[in-house]
């Protein structure tokens, strides 16, 4: 089903009994799927519902075992992304295709380079880029080299490059994960524009609230087939849940404060140099607990990435003092660390998290090599071990890691920091681009470990999250730590105010932290 019936006239594209058939897996089932003119066309599933699929195929990175795509009323075949395009459809993916040693200029016209006489007309290039960054609102110099740029930043040179394609249907996939509250109604605004012009959306996000506010119409994928479609406007939280994992939703239970347990980690007067003089940290003190579970919340240069990245040795700090269960860490390089029992999962999984050639069994043990001599009964049985502890979706320990969806992907790299048995657990935003379900398995993963003794600091911009999770929280703005609440005390509201910039003052964040 698609929902209710729709006049011809106003659907664009029709996807009509879609089917997708991997070796040993039924992607899709007779899907039909119906893209409206001028429209935000929400697709939302769990991951592995097949969301991803269909995409591609409606891109022209796949192509359907049977079923057929219609533009216009008139049937059509797309054999690779060229044709698509062609077609003026365009795709912004939820994992970047960036080149990291290119300018942000040079991405954008990547394979359509403005040349005359067989010379890049580089001046030309860069004044569109400069255009298009400022009708996305961003002051980001073109000739900056895009693996320079924080992983925000990223995600809008990815959407500017499509925006630079003037495409008819534009997929947007997860494009607000990355980006701070600020920029996701910047791009809510640019949405609005295209749909005035007439471009159709195809938008898949997990935030669910987020979809409601710019979707149109809502299509709900599960295991590949579609169980549901209404109006944006004639549906809730609650509903989408429901059709998604086939049981009503529930958001996790909030922590109460409780007592800490032995002092495990602690971070005295830390400091690191930033860009244009500008420090990235500032005079950062925490403590952590046995037992705790921690929650950082702030705006996108906040500097929570950084804090994660200096505690683990990946940054090296100007001033101040690591201590981890009584040892000094400051001068300890990053795999010392590691054995003395701090790990960090990554921001960002795709670059920093998985590693796309290996297995699920090769990631997993990863962490645990030592010399030249492996045992790989061992190494199977530890990496079985944690397939099912964290309950990994998997066909077994030797599938291509990057066949999983994007939660198990999150579970296999947690689990291979777990395998070196950690004391303290650090995790930049556990659940980026993860559905619903694999959400609140991570949620339960994390208070599990807290259950034995491990301390967990996280950091996460979804507001929920943090308020649901932690048993302290800490706020931070402009590289600073500008208040610290008790579960029991915060609010979305006193957050917000904390995080703002301004708080970030000398004199706003001794006050605001307590």
């Amino acid at each position: 089903m698609s929902g209710e019936p729709a006049a011809e006239s106003e659907v664009l594209l029709a996807a009509r009994g879609i089917t997708k058939q991997f070796p040993g897996t039924l992607a899709l089932d007779s899907v039909d799927f119906l893209v409206h003119r001028g429209k935000v066309n929400v697709l939302i599933g769990e991951n592995g519902a097949g969301k991803s699929t269909l995409v591609k195929i409606l891109a022209g990175v796949e192509q359907p075992t049977s079923g057929v795509l219609e533009l216009e009323g008139r049937p059509i075949r797309m054999s690779s992304a060229r044709d698509a395009a062609a077609h003026g459809i365009g795709i912004i993916y939820q994992e970047l295709n960036l080149f990291p040693n290119l300018s942000v200029a040079d991405n954008i016209f990547m394979a359509r380079e403005n040349a005359r006489h067989g010379v890049i007309d580089r001046g030309a290039q860069q004044r569109v880029t400069r255009e298009l960054m400022q009708r996305l609102e961003q002051a980001i110099d073109p000739g900056t080299l895009v693996g320079d740029l924080p992983l925000g930043q990223q995600q809008i040179v990815e959407i500017a490059r499509a925006l630079a394609r003037e495409v008819r249907i534009l997929i947007m996939d997860e494009p607000t994960s990355a980006l701070s509250s600020s920029e996701i109604a910047v791009l809510f605004r640019l949405i609005r524009d295209l749909e005035s012009r007439g471009v159709s959306i195809i938008y898949i996000s997990h935030r669910l609230e987020e979809v409601l506010t710019i979707g149109d119409r809502v299509t709900v994928l599960r295991d590949g087939r579609v169980v549901a479609g209404a109006p944006a406007s004639a549906v809730d939280v609650a509903w989408i849940v429901e059709k998604m994992t086939g049981r009503a939703g529930s958001t996790p239970a909030p922590r109460e404060s409780g007592a800490a347990g032995r002092p495990l980690l602690e971070v005295r007067s830390l400091s690191l140099p930033g860009p244009a003089g500008r420090p990235a940290l500032q005079d950062i003190s925490l403590a952590l607990g046995a037992g705790e579970i921690v929650g950082i919340y702030g705006l996108m240069g906040a500097g929570r990435t950084e804090l994660f990245e200096t505690l683990i040795g990946l940054r090296s700090a100007e001033r101040g003092s690591i201590s981890l269960d009584g040892e000094r860490l400051e001068r300890s390089a990053l795999p010392d660390r590691i054995r003395s029992g701090l790990v960090l999962v990554p921001e960002d999984r795709q670059r920093d998290g998985i590693v796309p050639a290996l297995s699920v069994k090769d990631n997993i043990t990863l962490a645990r090599l030592r010399g030249i001599y492996l045992s790989p009964a061992a190494e199977r049985a530890r990496a079985t071990r944690m397939i099912q502890d964290l309950r990994i979706r998997t066909a077994g320990p030797e599938q291509p890691v990057t066949s999983l969806s994007g939660g198990n992907q999150q579970k296999v790299v947690i689990s291979r920091f777990l395998l070196t048995s950690p004391k303290v657990l650090l995790l930049d935003e556990p659940t980026r681009g993860v559905d619903v379900g694999a959400r609140a398995e991570i949620f339960d993963i994390i208070r599990r470990l807290a259950g034995q003794g491990m301390a967990i600091l996280f950091a996460s911009s979804e507001l929920h999250e943090v308020l649901a999770m932690s048993t302290r929280i800490l706020v931070m703005s402009l590289g600073r730590i500008t208040a610290e609440f008790q579960a029991a005390e915060a609010t979305e509201e006193l957050l917000v105010a904390a995080s703002s910039p301004a708080m970030a003052s000398t004199d706003g964040g001794a006050h605001a932290h307590r």
